[in-house]
């Protein structure tokens, strides 16, 4: 700057955008396309869900879905690390809507296994419905641990200090990670497929009370599902 030239208000500095940039010290943004694309693979299968467990008519999730899906990628593309309570709520409220559909369609399935409905007559079309929404429930959890864990994604980018609801083997042992390991979806959607598998934890330890919870009902929910409708499907070939 010249000396004797003050700044007016047309030279200060965004230092929101700054601050959330990905070039800043400490600051590992992840990108927004796993979490995009897991969202879009659960509207699909939301629109593939035999009509007797599908929340209301078809359109309805889907719309609400995609809806929010554009919003948060709108507020924050390419990578996640812009810090902002409207778009925390808002991812909050997609990922809310995403467990509440595939725990609905649960209900539902599990309703017409024990009550006989018209999808349990046909073992093709039961596992069919059974595996959408198996696949369903693993991505809405793994989505509601990406979202909580540490304060979300962006909260994590920053390496905020926060209450974590899991521990990785990266964070445990951080010799067998890079100095900037930080978890993204991908370490997520694993934590819920193998606790939809084996029903415990085999990667990552939950530690706060609402992971305890949220993995315990996962849990329930998948053994639910698979047992129900595999002895069912058995009844139905034999």
């Amino acid at each position: 700057m010249r000396p004797g030239v003050t700044p007016g208000p047309d030279r200060v500095t965004d230092t929101s955008t700054a601050a959330g940039s990905d070039t800043d010290d400490g600051v590992v943004g992840e990108p927004r396309w796993p979490m995009a694309g897991a969202v879009l693979a659960a509207i699909i299968l939301s629109i593939l869900l035999p009509d007797a467990e599908r929340l209301g008519p078809q359109w309805l999730l889907p719309l609400v879905e995609g809806v929010l899906l554009v919003a948060v990628i709108a507020g924050d593309p390419g990578k996640i690390n812009r810090r902002s309570r409207g778009l925390r709520a808002l991812s909050i409220v997609l990922v809310s809507v995403l467990v509440l559909g595939a725990l609905w369609a649960t209900g539902q399935l599990v309703d017409d296994l024990i009550h006989g409905g018209a999808v349990t007559n046909s073992a093709s079309e039961l596992l069919q419905a059974g595996t959408i929404v198996w696949a369903s429930n693993n991505i809405a959890f793994a989505l509601l641990y990406w979202e909580l864990d540490g304060g979300g994604a962006a909260a994590r980018a920053h390496d905020l200090p926060a209450a974590h609801g899991f521990a990785f083997p990266q964070q445990l042992n951080p010799g067998v990670g890079p100095p900037d390991w930080r978890p993204r979806f991908i370490d997520y959607l694993y934590l819920g497929f193998t606790n939809a598998t084996a029903f415990s934890p085999t990667d990552a330890m939950p530690l706060a009370p609402w992971a305890k919870i949220a993995m315990a009902i996962q849990a329930i929910v998948s053994l639910g599902i698979l047992g129900l409708v595999i002895a069912r499907a058995v009844n139905v070939f034999t």
